[in-house]
């Protein structure tokens, strides 16, 4: 697509009083957004335009914005993707209101990837995390693209779960690419622009206004087949992209949790109105066009099968422990961390092999420890 129509396009986002909605039935009408600025007034206001804003778009409002706009983002390394062009991802234009242009750091082409979107609170419980972490990973190595919000908690989680196995993942701002947000995950956001894409529908520059995520938790959903809710408190933005996701026809998963939990309350209540129950990556991907299943699983025979197909809280029987390992294990949670005194005094070990397994344990990534000596088994 040539320069001047990608102006045209980011110059339609920015006429006062033209919304998405509105550009793209104009875009529609019209044939191009080049048309669209070059209609008459005539024209313009038989599609319902008010006269100022007929009067705005023929004298090129926008126009002008957006050229700086190309500048700003060929400066900061960042690719421009309108919906118009080649690289738009095809799910993403099938929601209601598809944003009129993306901005991308890093590989544009992972947009068009199969991708599940997963979400959760911002304060998870060392449990959330642990699911989230492990799913995005078990399913990041099946060559699912893990979409989230590259928010604290879940988000960061399951971007990381899917980095940990290079695997491909994109995260999708409530700002501008260009920004970083939190502040935290600055390195966490490299190593996605690396390993996967970074996008936003705004432009360059724009600070992290609390409106702006629930307007981008439309393309989270939009991008994936489904979304996936770890852990949402009762008015969680995450409970915003499961309606969005159901909206726009696409699957809703949740991971059920503990029923005194005040983070468990929004998968739960997701669970009865008839989202799927996930405890392990199957879940996830049975529900996918037989196609998409086809393309990203391979075939799998015999144990490896079996070894697959474990659910994600019940941890079997895990080979090459040896008894104190498999002890100081037994006496963990996923969903509750545990003291280092709680765990001496559950194990009739002395305390020096307890440590030593519990390091062995760490090592071969089957525990996590968290501050404050606690440990939880890592899912």
């Amino acid at each position: 697509m040539s320069e001047i129509a990608v102006q045209h396009w980011l110059g339609l986002a920015r006429v006062d009083d033209v919304g998405v909605r509105t550009a793209h039935k104009l875009v529609e009408h019209f044939g191009s957004p080049e048309a669209v600025y070059a209609a008459t007034l005539t024209a313009l206001e038989s599609c319902g335009l008010a006269g100022r804003v007929a009067q705005r778009l023929r004298a090129g409002s926008g126009l002008a914005e957006a050229e700086r706009e190309v500048a700003a983002a060929e400066k900061c390394g960042c690719k421009l993707v309108p919906f118009g062009s080649d690289g738009y991802p095809p799910l993403l234009k099938q929601i209601a209101d598809p944003p009129l242009v993306l901005y991308v750091r890093g590989d544009a082409s992972i947009l068009s990837h199969h991708a599940v979107a997963m979400v959760g609170t911002r304060r998870p419980t060392a449990y959330g995390s642990s699911v989230a972490h492990r799913l995005a990973a078990d399913l990041a190595q099946r060559g699912v693209v893990i979409v989230s919000g590259l928010a604290r908690g879940i988000d960061s989680a399951a971007h990381r779960g899917a980095l940990e196995v290079q695997g491909k993942t994109v995260a999708v701002l409530g700002c501008g690419v260009d920004v970083t947000y939190p502040r935290e995950n600055k390195r966490l956001t490299e190593e996605i622009v690396t390993s996967g894409a970074v996008i936003s529908e705004f432009p360059i520059g724009t600070s992290p206004q609390p409106e702006n995520f629930p307007i981008r938790n439309r393309i989270i959903s939009g991008l994936a087949l489904g979304a996936v809710i770890v852990e949402a408190a009762e008015y969680s933005g995450s409970l915003i992209t499961a309606r969005l996701a159901s909206e726009q026809d696409r699957e809703v998963y949740a991971v059920p949790g503990n029923i005194t939990s005040a983070q468990s309350f929004g998968p739960n209540l997701l669970i009865k109105q008839g989202a799927k129950l996930v405890d392990n990556w199957m879940d996830v991907f049975e529900e996918f066009p037989a196609a998409a299943r086809a393309q990203l699983l391979p075939p799998v025979k015999g144990a490896e099968a079996e070894a697959e197909t474990l659910p994600l809280f019940e941890p079997g029987l895990i080979p090459g422990l040896s008894e104190d390992q498999r002890a100081v294990y037994g006496a963990l949670r996923a969903d509750q961390a545990a003291f280092i005194d709680s765990i001496f005094g559950q194990v009739s070990l002395p305390q020096p092999r307890v440590l030593s397994a519990l390091l062995e344990l760490e090592m071969n990534g089957l525990v996590r420890q968290l501050p404050g000596k606690n440990f939880v088994r890592k899912l």
